[in-house]
């Protein structure tokens, strides 16, 4: 029995920023965004779409409902929870109108939660194979205006169910994990956004990476050549390529050249998203299936890392004719549609805040599953 991902989607604000409109409003090269970082554009959200927002709006593009009767487990993946109680994932199984006899429930590990949640799926099904869960990895990613930070935020959300004989991509049990106490990004109780020891955090993110590579190697007796793409956690682009050519001095240059020609596959979403933290692995292999050419049977290497630090590196195969069951036009339509903010309209978005008084609030977002009402600090979605 092989268990796996039968559906996949994404979903994002309908904002962006231009980098090259940041670049010059912050009085720098635009090159050192497009080409240092290798981001283009940057999802931005308004106050009124939130983590529930973007993870139900990903989730209900794949989900029939037949689907909905089979989940047993909803999973979200987060570090950009608004409850320090209440999951998100509850919200979110309610809006989605899932059978009511499921688990729901968050995790927390920096950018590691969707992949936690991804291997508990995986452990369920192979228990309850006829049963189904969906995860969500979903995060806004803010460090503040002006600050160093900036223009690697981002935001969005990719949802994933999880089956037993899927249509996409199946997982081959190969999992090697690392853990190191570090503190390189973290975020305190109190603080609205994170602190970060940017030199250490690209420093452990790469020396994480190579560690397990080479325990990878070990345990699972495979070189590069047994992967038709890697694919990597991107809090921005250029992040996961500096990670990879760390290895390239193992292989011939014509290995080199693949691997870096499907990199460049599984970046695109990215470059025009930003940083969705926990779902920024998925969106690069979303990214990397839509627009590759890779074939049934080819096996891709998936590493993800989160801050702190934990990493993970697996693989999955895909299936026979799994580009039926993408949703790629929707994918580009999707990103193409959106709306390029300017400084000010991106600055104001930014600033706003939703009301912590208590009291009753109403809005007029009519994004579906955007927050209509705040009434005793109670967020109610459209549905």
């Amino acid at each position: 029995m092989t268990i796996g991902i039968d559906k996949i989607s994404f979903h994002v604000p309908n904002y962006y920023l231009d980098m090259t409109d940041l670049a010059n409003a912050r009085e720098t090269d635009p090159n050192k965004f497009h080409i240092g970082l290798g981001q283009d554009q940057m999802a931005i959200n308004p106050e009124t779409q939130d983590i529930v927002t973007l993870g139900a709006s990903a989730a209900a593009k794949i989900l029939t409902d037949e689907d909905k009767k089979d989940i047993d487990m909803v999973i979200v993946g987060t570090e950009s929870s608004t409850d320090f109680s209440k999951s998100a994932a509850v919200i979110i199984h309610n809006l989605l109108d899932i059978q009511p006899f499921a688990r729901s429930f968050e995790i927390k590990h920096a950018c590691y939660g969707g992949t936690a949640a991804l291997q508990q799926a995986h452990d369920y099904v192979s228990l309850h194979p006829d049963r189904k869960v969906l995860v969500i990895a979903a995060d806004i990613a803010k460090y503040g205006l002006n600050s160093g930070g900036e223009p690697t935020q981002g935001c969005g959300a990719v949802a994933m169910l999880i089956t037993k004989e899927p249509h996409i991509l199946a997982f081959n049990n190969d999992s090697v994990f690392y853990s190191e106490d570090v503190y390189d990004f973290w975020r305190p109780a109190g603080h609205d956004y994170p602190l970060v020891d940017g030199h250490l955090s690209n420093q452990i993110y790469i020396d994480s990476f190579t560690r397990i590579w080479e325990q990878n190697k070990k345990i699972n007796q495979t070189s590069s050549e047994d992967y038709a793409a890697l694919t990597f956690h991107l809090p921005y682009t250029k992040m996961g390529r500096k990670a990879l050519r760390a290895i390239f001095p193992e292989m011939p240059e014509e290995e080199q050249q693949r691997l870096e020609a499907r990199y460049d596959e599984a970046i695109l979403y990215s470059r025009q998203v930003g940083n969705l933290y926990t779902g920024s692995l998925y969106l690069g292999l979303l990214s990397l299936l839509d627009n590759s050419q890779l074939v049934a049977g080819n096996r891709v290497g998936l590493f993800s890392y989160g801050s702190g630090a934990v990493s993970e590196f697996f693989s999955m195969t895909l299936m026979e004719d799994y580009k039926n069951y993408l949703t790629s036009e929707n994918n580009h339509t999707l990103l193409a549609q959106r709306k390029r903010l300017t400084i000010p309209e991106y600055e104001n978005m930014f600033n706003e805040k939703l009301p912590t008084d208590g009291g009753s609030h109403s809005f007029s977002d009519p994004t579906d599953f955007a927050i209509n009402k705040i009434d005793g600090d109670i967020r109610y979605y459209n549905k």
